[in-house]
């Protein structure tokens, strides 16, 4: 009977010091999830103006300040509030189109600084005619 009282005054406070360490951690693992769930989603938003862009810029008629325009436009529809400070890149030649989109995610774990890209390429359209290649 003694031994047992022992064992239960040697057991008080267990818990709060289990909680004290355990909680923590709990909490930084689903900061973590939900800051990855993020970048995860900040990519898809870049990607998807990259694509919006190249359908702009590479166009007959089209240019690169018609890209980098689609693209503002396609980040101000989604918000800005997970990719932060966007930078949109358009590269268009003769041949080639190709659009890049950069951005920073929202920080929800503090210190954690991540970048999400979105990249898309193509060909620049152009009339040509069966013979030369050229209207």
């Amino acid at each position: 009977m003694i031994v047992s009282l022992y064992r239960r005054r040697d057991d008080r406070g267990a818990v709060s010091t289990q909680l004290v360490l355990v909680v923590p951690a709990l909490l930084l693992l689903a900061m973590l999830i939900v800051q990855f769930a993020l970048v995860w989603h900040a990519r898809h938003i870049a990607q998807y103006a990259a694509q919006r862009a190249l359908a702009a810029a590479r166009t007959q008629h089209g240019s690169a300040a018609d890209g980098r325009a689609q693209a503002a436009r396609s980040l101000a529809a989604l918000g800005n509030r997970t990719l932060t400070t966007p930078s949109v890149e358009v590269e268009r030649t003769t041949a080639q189109t190709t659009v890049r989109v950069r951005g920073t995610v929202m920080a929800v774990v503090p210190g954690l600084h991540l970048r999400a890209t979105g990249s898309a390429s193509g060909p620049t359209e152009r009339l040509t005619t069966p013979d030369r290649g050229h209207p």
